[in-house]
């Protein structure tokens, strides 16, 4: 667990017609986002999402929000509003709903697909509502509106939310593509007439705030795709998100018109993909996709692969190629497109991945050569558009880095919207939104909530620094038997090694301060297992800090015979 805010109490008991808000991910990171809505003792929640583990979160799957706030309420849970169907937005939603599997599940066709397909997984058989662009329904005293959005996948919604203290707009994950794919554009005359009613608290994407201009539109790419596949005289593997429908649609076109033929690698591609083609989202040209056992059978220039791992993922396909770990053999000549912009912290994972595919003798085409991928969100130019549209009274950032935030709150602030009214706020911190002004009204512990296997929450912050410590440190076990009657030592100590790059002369200089430690606490009386095996940690620690600068684990065991 951790305090955001040393400095914030817990809040105080919500006012009779205030409505709060507690972000418990999402805020401060790219990932895991969920914002919880409070309002006359009941609660709404805004997507429910993973953040992916980094290099420091060893053996860990994934990273959930922390429930804790919410898991002695879930009967005054109303609903559960899903934004879009990444990952980030919908991958924790299994996990809530092991608390309570009947809470309703709000979000767009699409939407919904991708997130029963994954409840299937759990044997979770959820109850959903779809919605789409302009309904509007009612859960409880939130009454919520949809607005369309643009985004890196189809069927995004904005929700707009009028409660009796107050409304709030969250957009969810959305840019200003004018020229879309899908001809779906963010619906900025909903905005306007929003903005007209009066948005008490507009919570705004900020991912892209500190990129100036506007984000390009994903038509752009496409002479850059098509010439890929023009020069690629042997196999082309695509790496991409499995959701990305809009890339995949792109590269199922490029490969139509010269003469390729595709195949999908990795589950979560095939199932994404196999939905967004059953409910018409993919439209796939006849005769293009094929299974990988027919692929094989054709020349290598009519071969297209298009697999999961853009963003280095160790397990994931394109890693496993990498790493040749994999039944499919990158080789020379081969072309790799890595059609997804970098995550903030994935960069040295991905790097490695472009490392070792190059190293094969592949051409590695990627966002940093050419230009093969576009941001799905909106960059500072179009969030000032939104904010001189909507003319909210205050402004709550949501989704991104700390820079980030700071970024976009600085945009408000450029249109006119009063630094007071600019809550720039971090996963935990909970605001209070009433009589039309927000204020940060405390915090809430907020921590990491880690998947690890089949544990979910078992795995804690000492375990992780343990398992790091064992990676790169490496570890020694001392083992002394001790005779029972006298308290002298009658074998050992014997010392083991694992991580050691020192050959076994090193730790026997060692052995003679051991000697003297042991004997030093048996004159001192000390008797206790307990203690000697503090006093053993305390010696090899000392001698390792001093002579290897090292600080590997220390496993002193004691056996009295």
């Amino acid at each position: 667990m951790s305090h955001p805010h040393p400095e914030l109490t817990r809040p105080k008991p919500l006012a009779k017609g205030a409505v709060r808000v507690v972000a418990l991910g999402g805020l401060g990171e790219v990932g895991r986002n969920m914002t919880v809505i409070e309002y006359g003792r009941k609660l709404l929640i805004v997507d429910c999402g993973v953040l992916f583990p980094e290099e420091h979160h060893p053996g860990v799957d994934l990273i959930l929000p922390d429930f804790e706030y919410i898991q002695d309420r879930m009967d005054d849970v109303v609903a559960i509003v899903l934004t879009h169907g990444h990952e980030d937005h919908i991958g924790a939603v299994p996990y809530l709903l092991r608390m309570k599997p009947d809470i309703p599940l709000v979000g767009s066709q699409l939407t919904l697909a991708l997130i029963e397909a994954k409840l299937k997984e759990h044997k979770i058989t959820p109850f959903t509502l779809g919605v789409k662009e302009g309904d509007r329904e009612s859960f409880g005293a939130f009454d919520c509106e949809f607005v369309a959005v643009n985004h890196s996948i189809p069927d995004a919604l904005a929700v707009f939310i009028r409660t009796p203290g107050g409304t709030l707009l969250h957009t969810g994950d959305f840019k200003m593509d004018q020229l879309p794919l899908d001809g779906r554009i963010t619906d900025l005359r909903s905005f306007a007439r929003l903005g007209e009613e009066g948005v008490d608290l507009f919570l705004t994407d900020s991912t892209n705030a500190e990129v100036p201009g506007f984000t390009t539109p994903e038509k752009n790419i496409a002479p850059a795709i098509e010439q890929v596949f023009h020069q690629a005289s042997r196999r082309i593997i695509v790496a991409c998100f499995s959701s990305h429908v809009h890339r995949v649609q792109q590269v199922l076109d490029t490969a139509a018109a010269n003469g390729r033929k595709v195949a999908m690698v990795g589950r979560s591609m095939l199932r994404n993909m196999s939905i967004a083609a059953d409910l018409g989202y993919l439209k796939v040209p006849d005769g293009v996709l094929v299974d990988l056992g027919r692929l094989a059978q054709l020349p290598e220039s009519q071969q297209v692969l298009i697999c999961t791992g853009s963003q280095g993922e160790p397990m994931a396909a394109l890693s496993r190629m990498a790493n040749r770990d994999h039944k499919i053999e990158v080789g020379v000549d081969d072309t790799v497109l890595l059609a997804s912009s970098l995550i903030p912290g994935n960069e040295n994972a991905v790097f490695r991945v472009i490392n070792g595919l190059t190293r094969l003798g592949a051409k590695v085409v990627h966002k940093g050569n050419a230009l093969v991928h576009v941001s799905g969100h909106a960059s500072a130019g179009e969030l000032l558009y939104c904010y001189n549209i909507v003319r909210p009274r205050n402004v709550m950032p949501v989704h991104g880095e700390w820079r980030h935030l700071v970024a976009n709150g600085d945009l408000a602030v450029a249109t006119g919207v009063p630094r007071e009214r600019v809550i720039l706020a971090e996963d935990g911190v909970v605001v209070d939104l009433k009589d039309g002004k927000a204020r940060i009204a405390g915090a809430i512990d907020c921590g990491y909530i880690y998947v690890d296997g089949s544990s979910v929450g078992g795995t804690t912050e000492t375990l992780l620094k343990d398992r790091r410590i064992l990676r790169d440190e490496g570890f020694v076990t001392i083992i002394v038997v001790r005779d029972a009657s006298t308290g002298k030592v009658a074998a050992g100590p014997e010392i083991q090694t694992r991580g050691f790059a020192e050959d076994e002369a090193v730790f026997e200089r060692l052995r003679p301060r051991l000697d003297e430690a042991l004997e030093q606490a048996r004159q001192n009386g000390v008797t206790d297992t307990h203690q000697l095996q503090q006093v053993i940690r305390r010696t090899v620690g000392s001698y390792m800090g001093g002579k290897l600068r090292r600080r590997p684990m220390i496993i002193p065991i004691v056996i009295d015979a």
